[in-house]
């Protein structure tokens, strides 16, 4: 018996022995937590880096010459780096404005082929295609622009939904950082909306992701890989980051994307209200209810909100079931909407609760005018690839703010695959001169490109925003 149970007993120890060998076994084979997120994250990286691009300007201006005297200017070409996102997988890139401002020239940079950058990065050049890009429409008011390439089939970045980025969430911010191409940082949103302008209804995502030159136009993303915002500035008492960067919501990208893509520029839907935070003193002197907020200080006649019942000193409350605390949160949701959209405003009113629903109505636009004075025929410059109208036929308001009230004014763009040059002639310039030589008409202006032979240098004279400027460029 003894031996029978030395046997039995020995048996259970090696069954127990085997039963630890193999669950220890089982646990190294087991990803931890760590390395479960180490995964997550980098698939996640592979997968956006695909959608975002380097932007490479080339513009003029001031050159530094330290061997020549304090009063010499010297002009000469610059080149300078951002970032972007492929928005649409049509060719569609977003960027910051500023990033292209002054551009005589923009190029885009794709990402090379899935795990052709993996590995060694050097810091002076890495792979990647370079094509050249259009600017299809400018937002300066919310630093954004949109950018055309002539590629398809390339991969979009999916937008986040705002309303449900919160604080602390974890996002990546993409780009290149002092000119370094595909680099990512990590951090999180350190605030969903902080707004740098107290009289402006824009807000921003604050992160502490580190972002540095260059990151400007690239994408804040999600641990979903989908875009909370577009990096634009940063606050820095050195020049670097010291982790306070801001992007520009998504809800901002998106209502952007479809007016830059179709007009050029932003249509703003609007109500026909101004608006006024409350204080504690005009809460007093006017009796109201509440001693915060934000409250209409006056309703346009014949607008939307007159039509509706608004009032003036109706406080808001409450959007389309959004509470409302203060002017800015109000702003900001009535800047991303667009006309036709009816939004449902919540309002107290003395002690009585109104609710009303609005349309919004579309803000008029001076470059809108131009679609008017465009005929189809007489307007076509084939040669630019654009549609002109004669300064003399425009209105006094489009034209009363040139420096020089003659010439031809750009007021649109042809389809982008006509066999035309790439001026980089933007909608509202006005073009005075081709070589030096004045044009006052569509039909002059025609005429002078018609007498160059092909590949002729082309140096057209415009006017720009207040300046003159020349785009130089060799006729197709």
């Amino acid at each position: 018996m003894g031996s029978n149970k030395r046997i039995v007993w020995a048996t259970v120890l090696l069954v127990h022995l085997v039963s630890r060998a193999a669950l220890a076994q089982e646990r190294s084979n087991r990803p931890s937590a760590l390395q479960q997120l180490n995964g997550s994250v980098a698939s996640m990286v592979g997968s956006v880096s695909r959608s975002v691009v380097q932007v490479v300007v080339t513009s003029y201006g001031p050159v530094n010459q330290s061997s020549r005297t304090d009063t010499d200017l010297v002009i000469g070409r610059q080149r300078s780096m951002g970032s972007g996102v492929v928005i649409d997988a049509g060719g569609y890139i977003m960027t910051n404005a500023h990033v292209v401002s002054n551009a005589r020239r923009v190029q885009v940079v794709l990402p090379g082929q899935p795990g052709a950058e993996a590995g060694v990065r050097t810091i002076v050049k890495e792979r990647g295609r370079t094509v050249d890009a259009t600017i299809v429409g400018v937002a300066r008011e919310i630093d954004l622009a949109l950018l055309k390439v002539n590629e398809d089939a390339l991969p979009a970045l999916p937008l986040a939904d705002y309303d449900a980025v919160r604080q602390g969430e974890l996002v990546f911010a993409f780009g290149s950082p002092e000119g370094l191409k595909n680099s990512v940082t990590m951090g999180v949103v350190s605030a969903v909306a902080r707004q740098a302008d107290p009289d402006s209804p824009l807000v921003y995502v604050q992160t502490d992701a580190p972002i540095n030159h260059g990151n400007s136009g690239g994408p804040l993303v999600n641990v979903n890989g989908e875009l909370v915002g577009i990096n634009t500035f940063i606050v820095s008492a050195s020049g670097g980051s010291q982790g306070l960067g801001f992007a520009i919501p998504s809800a901002l990208v998106q209502m952007a994307y479809s007016k830059l893509r179709r007009f050029g520029h932003l249509h703003r839907g609007e109500l026909g209200i101004v608006l006024q935070t409350i204080t504690p003193t005009l809460a007093g002197g006017l009796g109201l209810s509440q001693d915060w907020g934000a409250m209409i200080s006056d309703v346009s006649p014949d607008s939307p909100a007159a039509q509706a019942g608004l009032r003036m000193q109706d406080i808001v409350v409450n959007l389309d079931g959004l509470p409302i605390d203060g002017v800015p949160r109000l702003a900001f949701q009535l800047f991303t909407r667009s006309a036709g959209d009816v939004v449902r405003l919540k309002v107290l009113r003395g002690r009585e609760w109104y609710t009303a629903d609005v349309t919004m109505t579309e803000r008029p636009h001076d470059l809108d005018r131009l679609s008017d004075l465009v005929d189809p025929d007489k307007s076509l410059v084939e040669k630019l690839g654009v549609l002109a109208i004669d300064i003399s036929s425009a209105n006094e308001s489009l034209a009363s703010g040139l420096r020089v009230p003659a010439g031809v004014m750009v007021a649109g763009h042809t389809r982008s695959d006509i066999d035309s040059a790439d001026a980089g002639l933007m909608t509202a310039d006005t073009i005075h001169a081709v070589n030096g030589i004045p044009v006052a008409s569509v039909d002059r202006l025609r005429a002078e490109l018609d007498a160059l032979k092909p590949h002729a240098p082309v140096v057209l004279q415009i006017e720009r925003n207040g300046q003159f400027v020349f785009l130089a460029f060799e006729l197709d």
